[in-house]
């Protein structure tokens, strides 16, 4: 017995010596048994309370930094924007230099640069084959138009696929239609008439999918407060493209002959596919190239949407039409094409025929109206996301860019008919176009605010209304031209339609969800 005694004795002490030496053996070993020391108690005790203090510190710090940014205190956590020490500092993924959803509006304001550098190049054309061809002003009108005869139909059957499908696929196939248009108008023109309109009337049909496709798109890779520049970038590509095409045209036309522009413009459409289609996703969460803490600013500063290739159907026409928020932006839609048409179209004829400018004299004189727009829209946009950042509603801040933008160019057009030079007449068309610009952040931005799940559909209905406008005011320039021998009329006509619609907008409006 006391042999046993003495041998469990040391082996006890060797148990109790093992324990002291191996904290962690020790801790397994009680937890085996269901047994938790007093000290685990106490440690994790404090964890939580430290956990606790933590996170009500890292709130305090984000609301802090949201009210010096002007931002929301969910975008800044987004963001891991935190102020320590009276600074603040950003915290951010290691290797990422350009975000994701920048790269994206640049491809987007490329897309748009050559929609409408497209457009100008047979604008500026159309000179050259009147005198060869012997079309008279009112038959002018009528191939400037062919455009929009494709461009009505595709407007809502875009925006239509554009909800259903996503901006990636439908833009696409749109931009490689195009070039195929834009490739084949010279061969067109030297075969008929007929076939001239019937290329350029293919040649709207492709592009109506490039705004609603765009605006889409835009809206998902944006948060709200960012949307404005974004739409502000890709609308300055789209202005600038009136720049590229009415500078470089005349120059291809004088050295290479019809044919030149068409295809450079062509070839370059294509080359966009080809790097869109490797790049570009419907949606953030499904791009391979975005990172964690972006796709939380994203998805922190914009309302929950319903996915691409959601089966849900769109409202009825009916439902759209009994809004009067929807009729602002229709009419709006309407009057933006109507003036912008017009000057799109008819400025080159403008010129010569009013100052008897020679085209390349007439080509500088319109192109800088858009150079300058390009530039404006941008800080249209960034004016607009500053005002909704600082506490603005997001309704008055579409109806102050709106009314900018409409009340600016009417003005500018009533001063247009007193204009006694070339140098003059392009200053204020300058003004009025830049101006017009504030229209992105107003109407264009507005049907992401009244519905944001059918905007594309909704941007296609406007749109439609806006291609009739169009087609009115293209070929009524043409007849007013001939009928009364000047441009003063309809400039007049067009003054007045700005001032009806800004205040049908002011009343009507709303930046709140209707449907």
């Amino acid at each position: 017995m006391a042999t046993a005694s003495s041998v469990t004795s040391p082996q006890r002490s060797s148990c109790f010596l093992r324990f002291r030496r191996d904290p962690t053996a020790t801790r397994k070993t009680l937890l085996s048994f269901g047994l938790r020391s007093r000290h685990d108690h106490i440690r994790c005790d404090s964890l939580r309370f430290l956990s606790e203090s933590h996170v009500t510190r890292r709130g305090e710090a984000v609301v802090t930094a949201a009210k010096k940014r002007h931002q929301s205190p969910e975008r800044c956590a987004a963001e891991g924007i935190l102020i320590e020490g009276g600074e603040t500092a950003v915290v951010k993924e290691v290797g990422t230099f350009i975000p994701e959803r920048m790269k994206v509006v640049m491809l987007t304001a490329c897309m748009m640069c050559l929609c409408n550098a497209d457009r100008v190049v047979m604008s500026v054309a159309v000179v050259p084959l009147a005198e060869k061809l012997g079309w008279s002003s009112s038959f002018l009108g009528v191939v400037q138009s062919s455009f929009l005869w494709g461009y009505i139909f595709s407007s809502v059957i875009g925006g239509a696929l554009v909800d259903r499908y996503g901006g990636k696929r439908v833009l696409a196939w749109g931009v490689a239609l195009w070039s195929l248009a834009t490739l084949l108008t010279p061969w067109a023109a030297a075969h008929s008439t007929i076939a001239l309109l019937c290329v350029r009337a293919f040649f709207g049909l492709a592009e109506g999918v490039a705004m609603p496709s765009m605006t889409t798109l835009l809206s998902r890779w944006f948060p709200m407060d960012e949307r404005a520049s974004a739409v502000g970038i890709s609308m300055a590509g789209f202005h600038m493209g009136n720049v590229v095409g009415l500078l470089l045209t005349p120059l291809m036309l004088s050295s290479i002959g019809i044919s030149g522009p068409f295809i450079l413009f062509a070839s370059l459409g294509l080359l966009w596919v080809s790097t869109w289609a490797s790049s570009v996703t419907n949606n953030p969460q499904d791009s391979p190239f975005i990172t964690r803490s972006e796709l939380r600013q994203i998805q922190a500063g914009k309302p929950v949407h319903t996915p691409t290739g959601s089966t849900k159907p769109n409202p009825s026409l009916r439902l759209l039409l009994s809004k009067l928020p929807t009729w602002a932006i229709i009419f709006a839609n309407v009057t933006n094409n109507w003036g912008y048409f017009v000057l799109l179209s008819w400025m080159p004829v403008y010129f010569q025929t009013v100052f008897n400018v020679n085209l390349k004299q007439a080509a500088w004189f319109s192109a800088l109206p858009w150079a300058t727009m390009a530039v404006s829209g941008y800080f249209a946009g960034s004016a607009s996301d500053f005002l909704i950042r600082t506490g603005h509603s997001v309704t008055s801040v579409r109806k102050i860019m709106q009314s900018i933008g409409f009340m600016g160019p009417g003005l500018s057009l009533l001063c247009l008919n007193y204009a006694k030079s070339p140098s003059c007449a392009a200053i204020f068309m300058t003004l009025a176009l830049s101006l017009s610009s504030f229209s992105q952040a107003g109407f264009l931005l507005n049907m992401q605010d009244i519905a944001p799940e059918y905007a594309g559909f909704l941007h296609g209905i406007s749109n439609c209304a806006g291609t009739l406008a169009a087609i009115v005011s293209t070929i009524g320039t043409g007849y007013f031209v001939q009928w009364l021998g000047s441009f003063q009329a309809f400039l007049t006509v067009t003054a007045f339609l700005y001032f009806a619609t800004t205040v049908f907008w002011i009343l009507f409006a709303t930046g709140e969800r209707v449907f």
